[in-house]
């Protein structure tokens, strides 16, 4: 439906302006007589650049989502209509490609559909966790509650994604500063100290010597490098998407990996008992729960296991047995789930396992940080380090000779 800019005049005769969603012009000048408003001009909303060039959109970010749950948990509350909580927040928000998505929610709404399916046609900023909580909130008649838990659920998910991310930055960057560095060194100024030491004749310290001919083969294969690198990385991005086996052979071995695997399996622990927990306390049957669960997980070592888990209590099980059985869990959280279900206290028991791993997520990631930045140092010096020793080498023996 197509935006208009409207300009009115209050019977106080004070100018107010806006814009709004109508099938013409006609319709926007009765929808602002219809609130004691005298149409000064309206005209369509030019298209924003965007619209033709759609790669120039911004993105949906988990704090414009996390802002638009508080608010409109907060507009509920105060027993605003759920058309116009949608229309005031679609109004407000900076995010063009938010506003459009609020707008077509809005309109899918007024048109008879409930708000958990209006927003299931938007996938990427409401995902099948948020499209489920909206729908048990709406089935029980507590959405300002289940807005308020989904907000603080992505507002921890957040954080917890950042601190990993984090993590991976600091020695990612150095390795990649490290890389440059080196082919610089290798390309451009090598090079210059073989014609130097040409000029003066002969043999070559054996470090200098390996040096000079590692400098070759790069200036000769530097191409052919950089391209082997982005097909290997391409290669293997597509076999993961396309071959599922060669996924989970990959996801077991990060979670077996000796530096990452632990903390790559902590996150796991803290997403699977924050979600499931959240989805349990909204109302969501834990079957159902799982399955989101399950696809939500990141690893599909671990997503056979929530599979295997949720086959198991179809059946008649307890959660806690198959999650023993899978071998992933930590031992400490089957217990403290086992207890959850004996106690009727299970939403209770996956809040504090998510809390006590989000602490433990930041004591890894401190400790893994710790760990790598002298270990980084020590590599990019070395690298550094030993090149400038190898072409100095032939340096100190020529000043012996003269000497």
């Amino acid at each position: 439906m197509p935006v208009f800019l409207w300009k009115a005049r209050t019977r106080q005769g004070i100018i107010k302006k806006g814009e709004i969603e109508a099938s013409n012009d006609q319709a926007v000048m009765s929808q602002l007589r219809a609130q004691m408003l005298m149409p000064v001009s309206v005209k369509a909303k030019p298209k924003d650049i965007s619209e033709y060039l759609p790669f120039l959109k911004p993105g949906i970010n988990v704090k414009d989502l996390v802002i638009f749950t508080r608010q409109f948990a907060t507009m509920i509350d105060a027993g605003l209509p759920l058309v116009q909580c949608l229309e005031i927040l679609g109004e407000q928000n900076d995010n063009p490609t938010f506003k459009g998505v609020i707008r077509e929610v809005k309109s899918d709404v007024e048109q008879g559909s409930t708000f958990a399916d209006a927003l299931r046609k938007h996938r990427k900023p409401f995902d099948e966790l948020y499209v489920n909580l909206v729908q048990a909130g709406e089935i029980g008649g507590i959405l300002d509650t289940i807005l308020n838990r989904l907000s603080a659920y992505l507002e921890k998910a957040d954080k917890l994604a950042r601190k990993v991310k984090g993590a991976m930055v600091y020695p990612a960057t150095v390795l990649v500063v490290a890389i440059i560095v080196v082919v610089l060194m290798l390309v451009k100024i090598i090079p210059v100290f073989e014609k130097m030491f040409a000029d003066f004749g002969g043999t070559l310290p054996a470090p200098t010597q390996v040096v000079i001919d590692i400098s070759h083969w790069l200036q000769e294969w530097l191409v052919f490098f950089i391209g082997g690198i982005i097909l290997i990385s391409v290669a293997y991005g597509q076999a993961r998407l396309r071959f599922p086996k060669f996924r989970r052979f990959t996801d077991g071995l990060y979670l077996k990996s000796p530096v990452f695997g632990s903390l790559l399996r902590k996150v796991a622990v803290a997403r699977f008992s924050r979600t499931l927990g959240t989805m349990i306390a909204s109302g969501v049957p834990i079957l159902d729960g799982l399955d989101i669960v399950a696809r939500t997980a990141g690893n599909m070592v671990i997503e056979e296991a929530l599979y295997d888990v949720k086959a198991a209590i179809s059946e008649g099980k307890t959660i806690a047995e198959p999650l023993m059985e899978s071998g992933v869990f930590p031992g400490m959280v089957v217990h403290m789930i086992a207890v959850g279900e004996e106690t009727g206290a299970m939403e209770q028991m996956l809040s504090k396992i998510a809390d006590f791993y989000d602490d433990e997520v930041d004591a890894a990631v401190d400790a893994l940080t710790a760990m790598l930045e002298p270990a980084m140092m020590v590599f990019l010096g070395g690298t550094v380090g030993g090149l400038l020793v190898a072409m100095y080498l032939p340096i100190f023996k020529i000043a012996e000779t003269i000497g």
